[in-house]
């Protein structure tokens, strides 16, 4: 995983009026916590930010004051409601070889079985693991062939070398749901039998 480096400043004011005006500004006001240190409130430019948050639990090198040097992953972003544009993030600390908990996206590959069911995703992201500096992007599960009913559970998953769980290994990550064409053809034929019984 790359490292992206933003410049940020250390920030005194606070309020909402404040935060307006670091918004106007194309900024992005910020809190950088962890490690048992005491809050520290900065103002990050805000196009840069929004570019390095395109990739899930980016590693952010902070350039602060250009005093000192930290590592941060985010771990919560707030976004206005209907523009999208960010409006404030909160940073982890983080160190050099330490783990950290994070969730990385579940994308799959391949088709499912013929007959238009549906795959149902129930965890979009899994909770993992893994050393600060190598968050995986993602993890990639095949679905090929899988018929209604048929499960893949967070053991199922094959996890990048020094990555394990943060979940129960029985978590039901997908799962293939039937068609309901094919419920209502079921529900019918059930119906059909019944009838033919009485």
């Amino acid at each position: 995983m790359s490292e992206v480096k933003i410049s940020a400043e250390t920030r005194t004011e606070f309020g909402k009026g404040a935060a307006r005006r670091i918004r106007r500004d194309s900024k992005v006001p910020g809190v950088l916590y962890g490690h048992g240190t005491e809050p520290l409130h900065l103002t990050l430019p805000g196009h840069d930010l929004l570019l390095a948050l395109r990739t899930p639990n980016v590693l952010i090198s902070l350039d602060i004051d250009g005093k000192s040097n930290e590592l941060a992953i985010p771990k919560a972003v707030q976004r206005d409601a209907i523009k999208g544009f960010l409006e404030h993030v909160d940073l982890l600390l983080v160190k050099r070889g330490e783990k950290v908990t994070v969730e990385i996206p579940v994308h799959t590959e391949g088709e499912l079985a013929a007959g238009g069911n549906l795959l149902e995703h129930v965890l979009n992201a899994l909770p993992v693991e893994t050393e600060a500096t190598h968050i995986p992007e993602s993890v990639t599960v095949s679905v090929e062939g899988l018929e209604a009913g048929a499960s893949i559970l967070a053991k199922d998953i094959t996890l990048p070398k020094g990555t394990t769980l943060a979940v129960e290994e029985d978590a039901v990550v997908l799962q293939v749901l039937a068609s309901q064409a094919e419920e209502a053809a079921e529900g019918e034929a059930a119906v059909g039998e019944e009838v033919a019984e009485a």
